[in-house]
This record gives C-alpha cells, sequence and structure tokens, in this order.
C-alpha cells in the first residue's frame, strides 16, 4: 500500500458533537483532506503545541515527549494506518538505537505527541480513498454537519469581546488564560493579538 503524507490544515468546533472538534488533515501532493472528530482535550494539546503556547505545566503529552528524550526516544513519524467503521487507527513509530518500535495509539493522541517532535504524519491511500474528502466536498461537509455559521458567529464574538481591550490588556488576558489552563481562550486572544501586529 502506498503511503500519503499528510499536513495539519485546521482544528474547528464540531456543531454535531457536544465538546468534540474537527482535525482536519490534508494530503500534502494532492486536493484531499481527512476531517477527523476528536476530543476537546486533544485538540487544546495539538493547538497549544501548533501555536507554541508555553503552559504553566507540563500537559500529558509534554510528558510523554520529556519522558522520550529522557531516553532517548525518537518519534520518527505517525501513520494512520485503518479506518474501520468509522474509527481511525494510527500508531506511532519510534526508533532508539537504530531500532524502530510500534505502538498502537489514539490518532488523537499520535498526533498530538507527533507534533511535538515535528514527525511526519502519514495514511495509506485506501484509508484517505476510504475516509477522505476532496475540496469540491469539503463545502458540502462542513455545511451539514461538522463547521457551521455558529461556529464563526461563536469567534466573531470572542473577537469582538477582545476587540477593545488594549495590547497590554490582551497580554495580561493571555497570560491569565494560560495560568487557568484555558487554551481555547488563550489561541483566540493571540490570533486577536496576532491580528493587531499586521
Amino acid at each position: 500500500m502506498q503511503k500519503v503524507r499528510l499536513e495539519i490544515s485546521g482544528i474547528a468546533y464540531s456543531q454535531t458533537q457536544s465538546g468534540s472538534y474537527v482535525l482536519t488533515l490534508s494530503e500534502a501532493a494532492g486536493n484531499r483532506k481527512l476531517p477527523i472528530v476528536i476530543g476537546g482535550f486533544e485538540a487544546q494539546a495539538i493547538a497549544v503545541e501548533l501555536e507554541k503556547m508555553i503552559p504553566n505545566r507540563p500537559l500529558t503529552h509534554d510528558l510523554i515527549k520529556s519522558f522520550c528524550v529522557s531516553f532517548e526516544v525518537v518519534i520518527k513519524e505517525v501513520l494512520i494506518y485503518k479506518f474501520v467503521e468509522g474509527v481511525f487507527y494510527a500508531k506511532l513509530i519510534c526508533e532508539k538505537d537504530g531500532v524502530l518500535t510500534e505502538i498502537d495509539s489514539r490518532t488523537s493522541d499520535a498526533i498530538a505527541v507527533g507534533v511535538r517532535f515535528n514527525s511526519p504524519i502519514y495514511t495509506f491511500s485506501n484509508v484517505l480513498e476510504d475516509a477522505g474528502i476532496t475540496r469540491d466536498q469539503e463545502d458540502a461537509f462542513e455545511n451539514d454537519s461538522l463547521i457551521g455559521q455558529d461556529d464563526t458567529l461563536e469567534l466573531e464574538e470572542v473577537a469582538s469581546g477582545h476587540s477593545s481591550s488594549s495590547m497590554e490588556e490582551l497580554e495580561q488576558e493571555l497570560q491569565e488564560a494560560l495560568e487557568n489552563e484555558d487554551y481555547e481562550l488563550a489561541s483566540k486572544i493571540r490570533d486577536e493579538i496576532k491580528k493587531r501586529d499586521l
């Protein structure tokens, strides 16, 4: 089976599954996407690393990275190898002293650990054929099930709630959000700060 490289192209709140998020992986050399529903904690763990936020205390996936680094284990890649009855199966391909080991994992956890090592994400072509969507299907997919107008409104409301804050106030709010381990709010405040820096 042919391996296909994927890249993280977005994380959005799921409108159909309360407390869940949709992690979208895009084909690196194509136009197909793989939408995966993941839990809020895992979504935050991925977003924190992608946004280069530094939590006050290590998250679980940070602990796993520290453990691997301490024992000289490198995460070579994340492989999403199977899609059965709506469930994705993944594994971490690890290397220590030149020996490769495969560790079974939930897909969201594998990606949350993998991004901390800058590991590439792969799937097999048959998984992408079974569960992937094209750009043409994406609009219908989003409108029908996962990313609706309510999500856009929620983000706009959060942004407008911070639009009157000064940069100094935003920096303070960002620090408070990180201290309270509210990484979703921290991410939105950071977006507002970036928007003003442009």
